[in-house]
């Protein structure tokens, strides 16, 4: 495949899953589908993180722009403009890894939920993980639902990231080879 044409691949795949990314975060602000408990400061802590938001929303989109126009024909489908997609692309890896160290903290810690008259993290630090024991999930008594909530939303986040950094990784060695070689982009019909 020539490097133009995959670096368009690349920035086409990372759009939506940098949009997927960004809406799975802020939905995680509103468990039960309640303004209150973000209001009161009632949220999981990895939440506040916005990994989602900022580092595979922000940080993969601006790079998945820059290498969209690197693999147009123009000023910037040269080598220089490979080489600059490898600088992007590793911020993309950057924003990607920490959404995903967040989106995996976010998973092992469960959420902040309310367990009987107070507030906590009750699966953070225990030998076993609540993830296989459902009947435990029943310890979180407010937000309704919320330990459902969290393991949907940072899954997503989860397999969002785990896309983001391979489509920069590979964007890296991409550039690395139009760089190298040269930009190959289809000079259309003279």
């Amino acid at each position: 495949m020539c490097t133009g044409k995959c670096s368009r691949f690349v920035a086409g795949a990372l759009y939506p899953l940098a949009l997927i990314s960004i809406i799975c975060n802020i939905i995680l602000f509103f468990p039960d589908w309640k303004v209150t408990y973000a209001k009161e400061g009632h949220l999981t802590e990895e939440v506040k993180y916005m990994g989602g938001l900022v580092g595979g929303g922000l940080m993969v989109i601006a790079p998945a722009l820059f290498i969209h126009v690197t693999g147009k024909q123009g000023c910037c489908a040269n080598r220089c403009g490979m080489f600059l997609s490898i600088l992007f692309a590793a911020v993309g890896v950057c924003g990607a890894l920490y959404s995903f160290v967040v989106a995996m903290l976010g998973l092992i810690n469960g959420p902040y939920c309310k367990m009987l008259l107070f507030w906590g993290t009750p699966f953070k630090n225990r030998s076993e993980s609540y993830l296989q024991q459902p009947d435990m999930w029943s310890l979180c008594s407010e937000p309704k639902g919320v330990v459902e909530f969290n393991i949907g939303l940072f899954s997503t986040l989860l397999v969002c990231s785990s896309l983001q950094l391979i489509l920069c990784a590979s964007q890296m060695i991409n550039g690395l080879m139009g760089c190298i070689c040269g930009a190959c982009v289809d000079k259309g019909p003279l």
